[in-house]
């Protein structure tokens, strides 16, 4: 027996001792955009070479959602989360000798962190997916100033693993970050040689974030101290049930996204019929016209869920909500009928719920509906 308890002892001193290598370790994060998947590649190089190092763990995340089937995946990282990590590699194809739209997109709405200061000191480097190769140096630069304005450390691949490379080939290495010529159909990209410059990045990277880690100040943003508690826990606490998503009665969608815009228009269906149809003042009161409201938002709500995969934490922001109301021609309280739909939307989205806001009256609505909503989304 008393060998038994000598051999869980040492068990539980060898999970302990593993979990305290693990925390000790630098967190990178790896975030990449990536069309067609040459940038992708060069991502899990870089990230088998930072956790070869065996002072740094990597995750790999995309600023947007992906097509490629091969990246359907990797999560999406929201701007709150980059103060977090210990370090960032940053990729990207090379537009027109500059950054990709999606990843200057995504860069674009860290003014909050630059705002508070909240990437100063933490430790960058850039790699890029360069088709032909003309402009990546101009590509590379263009990353380092956006980082540097950050007042990021921006660590350079210099000119290590150039000796081994293959000469009688174009490689993409430079000493800004490697690339990959992606474009070049001669021989499989990346080559053999790029991804292997791109461990040697990873690799040398993570030495660097190890080296920095705790020296720099992890602060959070605004909005990562106001963030909202889990949406899917909420609508559970407030006892708030989406309804079924309304099936469309015509040749259309419940929903469409385009790029990271979700675009709905529900109508006050519930329980397959309209609840509290015809026209407010004549058919209708303004109370029952208001559950009616509240059975739309619900309505636009739950197809929103739908376009997110059942997680509404990926909603980004409420944009616009355009209220249609059937009414006679002299009433003027739009707003007030409105207000019921905004609510509920905050209500359940927190800060992210806030929209800019449109209401009308109509002199009929498709199955006489008194309410019909159209909203617009950003999601991840």
């Amino acid at each position: 027996m008393k060998k038994l308890s000598t051999f869980f002892v040492f068990i539980l001193l060898l999970k302990i001792t593993t979990m305290m290598a693990q925390e000790n370790k630098a967190k990178i994060l790896v975030l990449i955009h990536s069309d067609n998947g040459g940038t992708y590649e060069l991502a899990k190089e870089i990230a088998n070479g930072i956790e070869s190092s065996k002072s740094a763990t990597a995750v790999i995340k995309q600023v947007k959602d992906s097509q490629n089937p091969k990246m359907k995946n990797i999560p999406v990282a929201s701007v709150d989360e980059l103060p977090s990590y210990d370090g960032i590699a940053f990729g990207s194809p090379v537009y027109f000798g500059n950054i990709s739209t999606g990843m200057s997109e995504f860069l674009s709405k860290t003014v909050n962190l630059w705002t508070n200061h909240a990437l100063e000191g933490m430790p960058a480097t850039v790699f890029m997916s360069a088709g032909s190769g003309a402009g990546k140096e101009l590509a590379l630069n263009a990353f380092w100033n956006t980082l540097a304005v950050h007042g990021m450390v921006l660590v350079s691949n210099g000119i290590r693993g150039t000796e081994s490379i293959n000469k009688t080939i174009p490689q993409g290495n430079t000493v800004l970050g490697v690339t990959s010529m992606a474009s070049l159909k001669d021989v499989e990209r990346p080559t053999k040689d790029e991804r292997a410059l791109a461990q040697l990045q990873g690799s040398n990277f993570a030495k660097t974030a190890f080296a920095l880690k705790g020296t720099f100040s992890k602060k959070q943003t605004t909005a990562a101290v106001e963030k909202s508690a889990d949406i899917n826990v909420l609508l559970k606490q407030k006892n708030i049930t989406l309804p079924k998503v309304p099936q469309p009665a015509g040749n259309y969608k419940p929903y469409v996204r385009s790029g990271n815009l979700v675009f709905i228009n529900q109508v006050a269906l519930k329980d397959g019929k309209i609840l509290n149809p015809g026209k407010l003042g004549i058919d209708v009161n303004e109370e029952q016209v208001k559950e009616a409201t509240k059975a739309t938002m619900l309505n636009v709500i739950a197809v929103l869920n739908e376009a997110v995969g059942g997680d509404l934490n990926k909603v980004r922001q409420c944009v616009q909500l355009t209220g249609i109301f059937n009414t006679k021609d002299d009433y003027t309280k739009h707003a007030d009928l409105m207000n019921t739909a905004s609510d509920l939307t905050v209500e359940i989205l927190g800060e992210k719920g806030k929209h800019a806001r449109a209401t009308l009256g109509a002199s009929s609505i498709p199955v006489n509906s008194a309410v019909e909503i159209q909203a617009i989304f950003e999601v991840e």
